[in-house]
């Protein structure tokens, strides 16, 4: 398991779009994992606001892409750092991106494992912008575990009833899948819907939540 890391603005919840000035980019520390799961490996990617990307099929080469786009958006290499134990916002040595870091392996393995209906993490949103952040956090915020949602419900949620597409958009554009659940978003009609992770992905999840069958296979 690699972690790295990176320097940070400090609103826990939820970070502004980051902004160019004459110096350059700001830059946030930032640690990142790959995680082995159920539906493949998964890269976690956690700043000091909290976790802000999730990798699908997260192999060798697909994660060192991963690591190469975040390091252009936020602004310097990582640097590996030691985890820091569950729970915990970090020490002087040890970032509070690792902690962050560290709390979404430990809910995420809860939740592969059955244990965990609800992640009680810090998010960083900074990694998405205007429509899409809204519904991706209307989803995160009212559509729980073991149910689903439509696109065009979603976007009446929003306020937009006719968005229904834009919805769709906004779930491919999802930077933090299975956190913010955009597997729970289906067709109005009964259809499952697309999925950035693949269909297979989607129906394990679906699954593991009890909407869907348990695959026999």
């Amino acid at each position: 398991m690699t972690i790295a890391e990176r320097q940070t603005e400090p609103d826990p919840r939820e970070r502004p779009e980051r902004r160019e000035g004459p110096a350059g980019p700001d830059t946030r520390a930032w640690a990142w994992a790959v995680l082995t799961t159920p539906i493949g490996p998964l890269l976690l990617a956690a700043t000091d606001g909290g976790l802000a990307q999730v990798v699908f099929h997260a192999e060798e080469k697909t994660a060192a892409e991963a690591v190469a786009r975040l390091t252009r958006r936020l602004g310097a290499e990582p640097t590996a750092v030691p985890p820091a134990p569950p729970g915990t916002a970090g020490t002087p040595s040890t970032p509070s991106c690792a902690g962050h870091l560290a709390e979404a392996i430990r809910q995420m393995e809860s939740y592969f494992a059955g244990n965990t209906k609800a992640f009680t993490l810090s998010l960083d949103w900074s990694l998405i912008t205007g429509f899409n952040r809204r519904v991706l956090r209307e989803l995160a915020a009212h559509v729980p575990y073991g149910t689903v949602v439509g696109y065009q419900n979603l976007a009446d949620r929003v306020g937009e009833p006719g968005a229904a597409r834009a919805v769709g958009v906004a779930m491919g554009s999802n930077p933090l899948p299975v956190v913010v659940p955009c597997h729970r978003v289906v067709e109005s009609g009964g259809g499952i819907g697309g999925f950035g992770g693949g269909l297979e992905t989607k129906r394990i999840l679906l699954a593991l939540e009890g909407v869907l069958p348990q695959p026999l296979f």
